[in-house]
């Protein structure tokens, strides 16, 4: 199984888009450690949403179309779709 994810950081008030095709908790555990890029600017990067793909392929072509809308309203919109399907009293 592989996934396309979104973090998010409060401090920074970003978000992160990528793929992988290891477990998401250890993931998440990597862009938390002391690394060098973008993750590496907080420390409060949460999971906030994430899609299942059965190849890295189509995870890392999900990831591109995320990345290429170049925008955050657009995300949020994503978030607020799958939020409302997950949680219809919000």
């Amino acid at each position: 199984m592989c996934y396309c994810y979104i973090l998010y950081s409060e401090s920074l008030d970003k978000y992160y888009i990528g793929h992988s095709c290891e477990s998401l908790q250890e993931r998440l555990r990597k862009h938390l450690s002391n690394h060098k890029g973008f993750t590496s600017k907080a420390k409060d990067w949460i999971i906030i949403y994430f899609e299942n793909f059965n190849s890295k392929i189509e995870a890392y072509k999900r990831e591109r179309e995320i990345k290429a809308w170049k925008s955050k309203s657009k995300i949020q919109k994503l978030i607020g779709e799958i939020n409302q399907i997950e949680h219809p009293d919000l």
